[in-house]
């Protein structure tokens, strides 16, 4: 990792409590006593910090991300977030994807495809696909070496010279950020505890694009059914399909996975593949892996509207929304109280508005009072959004939340005799499976209060 040294200091004492962080500047009185406990709170310090090292060392990474309309703040609440999580002691990495310059101005820092240091606690990478493509090129072609598959052709492929097409930028960008965050293995068994982070910071392309990777995983498992049928079930993948399988488990391998197939079966791999995405798509669900928060401008009516409908996607999307941020408005209170009705039941905060000048002193930033209810809400690991889905047996019925949508909008499509709905809206479709008590045909369906209520019979 290359050394940068910005103007982003890292309190004295790294304290793993957010309630307790705004005491860091003291009052003068206060300053002229904390000469007289040095001792004492270096012990205390030390203690905290190997607490919170061993604390750390089973948790898995937890990726958090924002979604907003395009200049609502969705990158200056990545870097807030990013700086939260360091003064707290956690080991964070801050991805972005993106050639705006605007996080190197905030940081004052250059940030470049490797990871760049900028304190003890906190690192910065900008994923582009141009640097992201060599090193699973690199694997592949390894594989194919163990296998000659290809018999040598795949050698020849000069990965400096391939340039980046339509749909390249998402698909590697997630490959990335397993890389760094683990969704199907850990990253400390891959990349060793030095590259292990306590938390990844993501700041995408748009939000559009973060809602695709979200919901990657588990749209993958029913084009990985569909395959694994025509694999199965047809000459052509009798004969393709156990070479192309030994090819991805050799990819695995090289890639730092422990997968144990080697040898196994066909029917073996197909079975890992599918608990493997079975187990990234649950990652989304879990808050104290993947923490997901709308930003808006509380002045912006359009960007009040996009936080609404982002909220409905990410849904459909599979994941739950953590929390809502608000950039401070001189109207305050009263802004706060308006975004807090229209968006219940989500938490709603508001953090700083933050000046565009150079050297900005973070600590300052994160130490100030409006900047505490904005840092409770990032340390919260719960969600309080409603369930996105409510069965009722009793009345044959159930309940969606799908706040940005109305009826018009909503499609439902049933297959396989009723045990499943698929729902289709915000260009996104889910598949939900039907409790016995309720399958059946949908009958009726009326739109109440941001939820669809779906009558079956």
């Amino acid at each position: 990792m290359a050394l940068c040294t910005p103007s982003v200091l890292v309190p004295q004492f790294s304290i793993p409590k957010i309630p307790d962080f705004h005491y860091l500047h003291l009052a003068k009185s206060t300053q002229r006593r904390r000469g007289t406990n040095k001792i004492g709170a270096i012990n205390f310090s030390m203690a905290t910090a190997n607490a919170a090292k061993y604390d750390r060392d089973d948790k898995p990474t937890k990726l958090v991300t924002f979604l907003g309309k395009g200049g609502s703040g969705k990158t200056t609440a990545a870097i807030f977030a990013a700086q939260h999580y360091a003064m707290t002691g956690l080991k964070t990495c801050l991805a972005i994807h993106s050639q705006d310059p605007a996080a190197e101005f905030l940081l004052n820092c250059k940030i470049g495809p490797s990871v760049v240091k900028l304190n003890n606690n906190l690192s910065a990478v900008r994923l582009e696909t141009t640097s992201m493509l060599l090193e699973p090129l690199k694997r592949l072609k390894q594989a194919d070496a163990h296998l000659n598959m290809t018999q040598g052709v795949l050698e020849g492929v000069v990965g400096e010279e391939l340039g980046v097409l339509p749909g390249m930028d998402s698909i590697f960008s997630v490959l990335e950020l397993e890389r760094l965050v683990g969704f199907l293995v850990n990253a400390v068994q891959r990349n060793g505890e030095r590259d292990k982070f306590d938390v990844v910071v993501y700041d995408g392309i748009s939000t559009e694009e973060t809602l695709r990777m979200i919901g990657a995983t588990s749209k993958a498992r029913l084009y990985l059914k569909y395959m694994r049928s025509l694999a199965e079930k047809t000459d052509f993948g009798r004969v393709t399909g156990p070479s192309i399988l030994r090819l991805v488990d050799k990819f695995l391998s090289l890639s730092g996975k422990s997968t144990n197939l080697n040898g196994r079966m066909s029917s073996e791999i197909w079975d890992y593949l599918e608990q493997a995405l079975e187990k990234g798509s649950s990652v989304f669900a879990e808050p104290q892996r993947f923490g997901c928060y709308i930003v808006m401008d509380p002045t912006n009516l359009l960007s009040l509207n996009s936080a609404m409908r982002y909220w409905g996607c990410a849904i459909q999307a599979g994941a739950q929304i953590s929390g809502a941020f608000g950039i401070s408005s001189p109207n305050g209170p009263e802004a706060l109280a308006e975004i807090g009705k229209n968006f219940s039941p989500l938490p709603c905060v508001f953090f700083p508005y933050l000046e565009v000048v150079e050297d900005l002193n973070w600590n300052e930033i994160m130490a100030s009072i409006p900047s505490k209810n904005a840092r409770d809400l990032l340390s919260s690991s719960t969600s309080e959004s409603s369930p996105s889905v409510k069965f009722d047996p009793s009345n044959k019925s159930m309940t969606l939340f799908m706040p940005g949508f109305d009826k018009s909008e909503i499609k439902l499509y049933q297959f396989r005799g009723g045990s499943e709905l698929l729902v289709e809206a915000g260009d996104q479709r889910r598949v939900i499976q039907l409790p016995s008590k309720i399958q059946g045909k949908v009958g009726g369906a009326k739109f109440i209060d941001r939820s669809l209520i779906i009558t079956m019979r």
